[in-house]
């Protein structure tokens, strides 16, 4: 490992796109330290202590959101601008052709640009509402609607200056930039939840946190060993002959992920499950008994951690089959083959193939979808087995960060294979 980082180190122009990246997260970090002018910060930072469904979002922000900074949404209105665009292009034929092609995709990356933009101001002003008619000390002084407008100018420019920055990454083939942001934000959370548990640190508690370090270290080996597993279909070439040369003849594989679907599941997951409570919030102050016993009994059920887990767990499962039977086309694959002169050894070409794989990925898809709606609860397991609050991480949060990082290394072990090329 360190004669790889000596080497990347020695590398010039590879040594510049490391530091250059370096210094976008710094800035990344200082725009989300910066707050909003007239916001009541320390009955901010109560509310978020007090609101678990606004702090998950506040790991995902790198903490932006409990300061009101000017990034307080991070990029989390281009990830639903790029989910809407991602669906859309697997169901409107036009868009789907477009992907098909470099020009079209670029144009696809400006819709979903563009798109970004109502989306952040949509979310700035719900925020900013939420944030108003919830909390029972006043947030933001002397709201008029001039502030009202600026701020949320302010918010949505604070999103697209991240977007700018993300795009700025991913030009240095170090990563993919939206994702390294959001790594830099969870990673952002990890120091303050260290220092909690230092000073809060009790012996008795010793054999608890080294439950909690060893589940956490078991969790990421789990995490890597299902994200690069993979199961892999031979696949044949016949033989054919043009003119005096024989083509073909080549025995290789169809490769299918355990986890073909990624983060999208949980981030859908998360979004549904979010929404009930939220609306609820919106209606603690009605002057109606009936409405206001509705949005308690709303807030108090997904309080109730059995209840939260349950339903987010059957969430996770149901998208993962979702989204993956979107984005994978059995019956593409099979034409493919055929077209090819490949088949699979055993099964017959077309409908047989097209039976064959669709039942192998529907397999693999339930062990992939098991696995992440475990990651996906596994804060509340680590609560219940260890006890230990303060160091209690996200399983999405998680998952995040061990993605990234082996993309990250996988992008920069291909430069290194490349110069190496070069050297010939």
């Amino acid at each position: 490992m360190f004669k790889k980082l000596f080497q990347v180190w020695k590398i010039k122009d590879l040594r510049n796109n490391i530091l250059f990246v370096l210094g976008i997260l710094v800035i990344f970090r200082i725009a989300a330290q910066i707050p909003m002018p007239g916001v009541n910060l320390v009955a901010l930072k109560d509310y978020f202590s007090n609101n678990q469904i606004l702090g998950l979002l506040n790991i995902f922000t790198g903490g932006g959101m409990s300061n009101f900074s000017l990034v307080m949404l991070g990029i989390g209105p281009y990830i639903t601008s790029s989910i809407i665009f991602q669906l859309l292009t697997m169901i409107v034929p036009r868009l789907e052709e477009m992907n098909k092609e470099e020009s079209g995709r670029q144009k696809i990356n400006q819709f979903t640009r563009i798109a970004t933009v109502p989306f952040a101001a949509l979310q700035a002003y719900g925020m900013i509402t939420l944030l108003q008619r919830t909390s029972n000390i006043p947030i933001i002084e002397d709201l008029t609607a001039w502030k009202y407008a600026t701020m949320i100018t302010t918010i949505t420019a604070g999103t697209m200056f991240l977007v700018w920055l993300g795009e700025l990454i991913t030009e240095k083939k170090i990563g993919n930039g939206i994702s390294i942001l959001i790594f830099a934000g969870i990673v952002s959370s990890v120091p303050g939840a260290v220092g909690r548990t230092i000073a809060t640190f009790d012996i008795n508690q010793i054999t608890s946190l080294v439950g909690f370090i060893f589940i956490a270290l078991a969790t990421i080996a789990l995490i890597v060993y299902i994200s690069e597993g993979q199961r892999n279909i031979p696949v044949s070439y016949a033989k054919r002959v043009r003119g005096m040369r024989m083509y073909g003849g080549m025995d290789t594989h169809l490769p299918l992920k355990v986890n073909q679907a990624g983060m999208i599941p949980i981030i859908f997951a998360i979004s549904i499950i979010m929404f009930p409570p939220m609306v609820a919030q919106f209606f603690m102050g009605s002057g109606s008994q009936f409405i206001l016993g509705a949005a308690n009994f709303v807030v108090d059920l997904f309080n109730n951690q059995l209840f939260y887990a349950i339903i987010y767990f059957v969430l996770v499962v149901a998208f993962t089959y979702f989204y993956t039977s979107i984005i994978f086309h059995p019956n593409q694959i099979a034409e493919n083959l055929q077209k090819q002169g490949a088949f699979i050894p055993g099964i017959r070409p077309g409908k047989m193939t097209e039976e064959y794989l669709a039942g192998t990925v529907h397999r693999i898809v339930f062990t992939g979808a098991l696995f992440l709606g475990f990651v996906a609860i596994l804060p509340l397991l680590l609560q219940a087995v260890t006890g230990v609050q303060a160091l209690t991480i996200s399983g999405a949060s998680l998952l995040i960060v061990v993605g990234v990082v082996i993309e990250s290394m996988k992008q920069i072990e291909s430069q290194l294979t490349m110069r190496d090329y070069e050297g010939f």
